[in-house]
């Protein structure tokens, strides 16, 4: 379990050089991931990105609606003064 929270915040603070096919990949990967940090490690990541290009943030949850926990969702979008992506 903690080595997929490392590898999901391993690219926290790229801004602009985050490699976003794999930072999604991840997330996709392990989007039905049972685990509490797990999840909150998604939205985590997803937030920070989402502070350099919050359009591809709410387009990728858009697109993969439903795969995430509403915890992923809440904390992905949580600044980008949407609730919804």
């Amino acid at each position: 379990m903690w080595l997929v929270r490392a590898a999901l915040l391993h690219q926290l603070r790229y801004r602009e050089r985050t490699d976003t096919e794999r930072l999604f990949g991840y997330c996709l990967r392990h989007s039905g991931h049972p685990d509490f940090f797990i999840r909150k490690a998604i939205g985590w990541c997803l937030r920070e990105y989402a502070k350099t290009d919050p359009d591809a943030v709410r387009a990728f949850l858009a697109r993969e609606q439903g795969r995430f926990a509403p915890l992923s969702v809440r904390e992905a979008l949580r600044n980008t003064g949407t609730g919804r992506p």
